[in-house]
């Protein structure tokens, strides 16, 4: 998904009727770009996560949250916890 303004996030869901996008980062500490505040405002999101090759699961910002890619493998659901 790709707004107007050039803002995609990696992935853009719809689940129970909210709205959520899903970046994946190769690096350790990932940090908010200007792209995922504009893919907030312009898709309308509810939240968005940040999936990368770390160890430990983390609060980015407000409703930005950073999971580790391993969770994913055991736990999928981790992508919508603290939303």
């Amino acid at each position: 998904w790709a707004a107007h303004s050039g803002a995609e996030p990696d992935l853009r869901i719809v689940r129970n009727g909210r709205r959520y996008g899903i970046e994946i980062k190769r690096h350790d500490a990932p940090s908010v770009t200007h792209s995922m505040r504009i893919a907030f405002e312009d898709l309308e999101l509810n939240g968005l996560t940040v999936v990368y090759p770390g160890t430990q699961p983390y609060k980015l910002a407000d409703r930005i949250d950073v999971v580790p890619v391993h969770m994913l493998c055991d736990d999928p659901d981790a992508l919508w916890r603290t939303k």
